[in-house]
């Protein structure tokens, strides 16, 4: 049984919340379930919002004791190759997450870093849970691609399905994959495109509904197939929204 969390890019109060609201205990200072569910997370953990650090502590702490599953999203793909000291812009909401960053003392930026390495690279690239009846990917995953993780999947996962133009906003243009996907053998379960409402579609479910963006924090409840969400405590930003035609 599994609780699999949106995009929480540093909304730590709204991720508390949510957990709170699905019957998770917090007296250990980390959500444990009393009756034995997991969390699971769709990626971008961080940047954007303004605890992105409470995010990884608590998160690497129950993936690494085995409360939970964790797979990256483009953002936590981009905070890894920061923290490598790769050459990467701290821009579209990395600035945020290198702002709290920058006043820990070295020893707690050392602990953080190690945190979130360890929770990083022993993440896998999408989850496949359930039997393979259900897969968590950051910005989805055709069918075709379960099972592989070469450069051209791994593009697909973080990204989407990109097509190499970019929209007015500077941000890439995405085809609609999930309105396309037809072999329902998996249920995917996917964010990383902001919609106002859980989108549910062909066998597939974007839940970011844009916490971080003003909208709110969706939980999808597996194997009940039950969508929960609760208000974000941030800024509404329309346009950050993406309609869909189904």
């Amino acid at each position: 049984m599994y609780d699999i969390i949106g995009d929480i890019h540093g909304c730590f109060e709204e991720f508390e919340d949510l957990t709170k609201y699905l019957g998770y205990n917090w007296s250990e200072g980390y959500p444990v379930h009393p009756k034995g569910r997991k969390l699971a997370f769709v990626g971008d953990l961080t940047d954007r919002g303004p605890y992105s650090l409470k995010v990884i502590d608590i998160v690497s702490e129950i993936v690494k004791r085995g409360l939970a599953h964790y797979t990256p999203g483009n953002h936590c793909d981009k905070l890894y190759r920061y923290f490598l000291g790769r050459k990467v812009q701290a821009t579209h909401g990395l600035e945020t997450t290198v702002a709290e960053l920058k006043v820990l003392s070295k020893e707690e930026y050392t602990l953080i870093r190690s945190k979130y390495m360890e929770l990083y690279e022993s993440a896998p690239l999408y989850l496949t849970l359930a039997d393979k009846k259900l897969v968590i990917a950051h910005a989805g995953i055709r069918s075709d691609y379960i099972g592989r993780t070469d450069k051209k999947v791994k593009t697909f996962v973080l990204y989407g399905d990109i097509t190499g133009e970019q929209n007015p906003d500077g941000s890439p243009v995405r085809r609609d994959w999930a309105k396309n996907h037809t072999d329902k053998k998996s249920f995917i379960v996917y964010g990383h495109t902001p919609v106002k409402e859980p989108r549910l579609i062909n066998g597939t479910i974007n839940i970011d509904t844009g916490c971080v963006f003003g909208g709110k924090l969706t939980a999808f409840r597996y194997p009940e197939k039950e969508a929960i969400s609760v208000p974000s405590k941030q800024p509404f930003v329309p346009e950050k929204f993406r309609e869909f035609e189904d």
